[in-house]
């Protein structure tokens, strides 16, 4: 996975023209004229558009690319669902292709749309019928798990009034994405469940590096809290209240024994060369024997 991400990383700093600007562009307003053409046909008079694979064994080949197009709404009631999933993915579209470059957006929504098509073909194949693939929700969705991972502060507002960062919503469907995958394994259909998973591998190939870094980071904190070497300072503070409380002062000179609480104008300093921490008054730090243990 490391030396696939490398490797974009390399193509894409290599080949900076490579692929198509604005390409969400193109992608929405394909699918907002394939709605609108379904809402004044019908959802069948679309279908020659969908990915069907023994339909491009018999040379309807357009289906390879058409199906990208198809917005997987088809009625006039989801008017408002396909406006806002549209600005939606153009808005994320956008922004990606601004942060990556043409090019490497090119390359991660490009591969994921060839996995789907690799997938469905091969299932299609194993399997002896055709598995209809109408969209690219699951590309669409390993966008915006991108997006999530580079902006993960951002605020949608819910229902316009409520706002969420976009890392609650994008472990939100990662939950759903699961459940997704569960029910098609319960349900023994094993090429759905494996569908959505490979259509998400190109998210997992250019957020190795960063996830691999995250994990590290995480397992190190975590050590670093529970070293016998790390000071919990609050756990600290708390004691040395209480010590303060039970004994009546909170300095002591390690010479002379006088105290803050009996010397209230006395300064008391601790020694940085004796080993531990050991105070003195101002008569005794500079005219101690060092501590050594």
């Amino acid at each position: 996975m490391k030396k696939l991400s490398l490797a974009v990383d390399r193509f894409a700093a290599r080949h900076p023209n490579f692929g198509i600007p604005e390409l969400m562009r193109y992608i929405i307003f394909g699918q907002a004229a394939v709605y609108v053409l379904s809402v004044f046909s019908n959802a069948a008079a679309v279908r020659f558009l969908a990915f069907d694979w023994f339909a491009i064994l018999h040379g309807e080949i357009w289906r390879l690319v058409t199906f990208v197009f198809m917005p997987g709404y088809s009625s006039a009631a989801d008017a408002i669902w396909v406006i806002f999933f549209l600005y939606l993915y153009y808005m994320i579209g956008t922004t990606l292709e601004r942060q990556w470059g043409t090019a490497k957006f090119n390359l991660y929504y490009l591969s994921g749309v060839v996995l789907t098509i690799l997938v469905s073909a091969i299932a299609s194949t194993v399997s002896g019928y055709s598995l209809l693939v109408e969209g690219t929700s699951y590309v669409n969705l390993s966008m915006f798990f991108a997006f999530a991972m580079l902006y993960p502060d951002t605020q949608f507002l819910i229902m316009l009034i409520i706002p969420v960062k976009v890392k609650w919503l994008a472990w939100l469907d990662a939950a759903l994405f699961a459940w997704t995958i569960l029910q098609n394994l319960l349900a023994l259909n094993f090429l759905g469940a494996l569908l959505p998973v490979v259509a998400l591998l190109n998210f997992f190939v250019f957020f190795w590096t960063s996830i691999t870094d995250e994990i590290a980071y995480r397992r190190g904190a975590a050590r670093h809290q529970v070293s016998a070497k790390t000071i919990q300072f609050k756990s600290a503070v708390r004691r040395q209240r209480r010590k303060e409380a039970k004994q009546g002062f909170r300095h002591q000179c390690a010479v002379c024994g006088r105290t803050d609480a009996d010397y209230p104008d006395l300064e008391f300093r601790y020694c940085s060369r004796c080993a531990g921490y050991h105070c003195f008054c101002a008569d005794h730090i500079f005219n101690h024997e060092h501590f050594t243990q």
